[in-house]
């Protein structure tokens, strides 16, 4: 931990964790109202995706909206988003939860996937260049009742293929290369009848494939990768949750404590009663063995967290953490001290009171200045655009 001046330090006790407030933290502003089309960003947004989508070079928004349309937001390179929905995305109205973005048809641009809860039905849209997208969900074989998808290259060909979280068993679609998908589940998946609201991958045991975590409503999975796409259920032995009652709404891989291996946090809520909302964080021995260390690493708390994120917030070499609550909570910024030791600083962050539903964050450098902002989804209201300050 850096070495500070004593009278800079104002502890508050945690149970097994002591907060410190501390110097140089990045300060944020609120540039929603100047720098996003609110108008167009008061619906039910459920999640949101940075990426070029128009290869101008600057990080444009993807959002998924619950029952609405949803809306393509274009970068002009200083951080300020215009609505190029009606032009560039078709106009649908679905469940949409969360969404996968990848050159699934190997043609040199990024295309589209939302994953749809309720109705059902998913979305895929083909990128016909410079961002502009047409309708393609026929190529999707299956449809489920999904919060989550991703795109991973499971079976090391070269192509991005599918996994959607589901509300029963989760669905395995393998890309052709050319965008067309082929259902092996019963195949390469194992048996599974969770009600999946996450899914995150990375190479959790050091092998070189890409495993599977699965963020549950009862019950959270771990799945290893045999390097050729087909993956076992290793949570009773690997992951320590034996007697936790915990309702986990994502799951979040990253090197926290700096020993170059992934270690997880699990966000959780009570929706369904009688659940740990403690979030939780579990250390990896480089095997993809974990310990929870919850105690000791972060402080304890009882919101409804829908949504966590690792990111280097004060530049300081290590993974910060970003926590998006329900309920008016809003959102929390928790520093590393270097060791995966984390200390709530949120009102030295941001001390502007902003009591949102804050679902998920997107964690990025908008206005291209070398800092990392912050898009939050607003489930009640528009969503919210924090500008880190460059320090003078």
């Amino acid at each position: 931990m850096k070495k500070i001046s004593l009278t800079l330090i104002a502890w508050t006790v945690w149970t097994g964790v002591y907060a410190q407030q501390l110097p140089n933290l990045p300060k944020y502003n609120n540039m929603s109202i100047s720098h996003l089309p609110t108008w167009a960003l008061g619906g039910r947004s459920m999640s949101a995706y940075s990426v070029d989508i128009d290869n101008d070079r600057d990080l444009d928004l993807i959002v998924a909206n619950e029952h609405e349309p949803n809306i393509l937001l274009l970068n002009d390179g200083k951080g300020k988003f215009s609505d190029a929905t009606a032009d560039r995305l078709p106009h649908t109205y679905r469940d949409s939860e969360e969404i996968a973005v990848a050159d699934f048809d190997r043609d040199g641009d990024l295309d589209i996937v939302f994953a749809s809860e309720d109705d059902g039905m998913h979305e895929f849209y083909l990128n016909t260049g410079k961002g502009f997208f047409k309708e393609a969900s026929q190529k999707i074989p299956v449809n489920s009742h999904a919060n989550a998808v991703l795109a991973l290259d499971v079976d090391k060909d070269g192509d991005q293929d599918l996994i959607f979280g589901n509300a029963g068993a989760e669905i395995l679609l393998l890309n052709d290369g050319k965008g067309n998908f082929k259902d092996e589940s019963a195949t390469r998946l194992p048996s599974t009848n969770d009600t999946t609201q996450d899914l995150e991958a990375g190479d959790i045991d050091s092998d070189g494939d890409v495993d599977l975590v699965l963020a549950n409503e009862d019950g959270n999975k771990l799945w290893l990768n045999d390097g050729k796409g087909n993956f076992t259920d290793v949570s009773a032995a690997q992951l320590p949750l034996a007697g936790i009652n915990e309702e986990t709404r994502q799951a979040t891989l990253g090197d926290v404590d700096g020993d170059q291996d992934l270690d997880l946090i699990f966000a959780n809520v009570d929706f369904r009663k009688g659940k740990n909302r403690q979030n939780r964080l579990l250390i990896n021995d480089g095997k993809g063995f974990f310990v929870d260390e919850t105690a000791t690493r972060l402080p304890q708390q009882e919101l409804h967290s829908l949504d966590a994120d690792l990111a280097d917030i004060d530049r300081d070499g290590d993974l910060d953490l970003l926590v998006s609550n329900a309920f008016g909570a809003g959102f929390q910024f928790f520093i590393n001290d270097g060791k995966g030791v984390f200390s709530e600083q949120t009102q030295a962050i941001f001390p502007d009171k902003m009591p949102i539903d804050a679902i998920e964050a997107e964690v990025a450098d908008f206005n291209g200045d070398g800092l990392l902002d912050v898009y939050i989804c607003n489930f009640r209201g528009s969503d919210k655009l924090l500008i880190q300050q460059k320090k003078s």
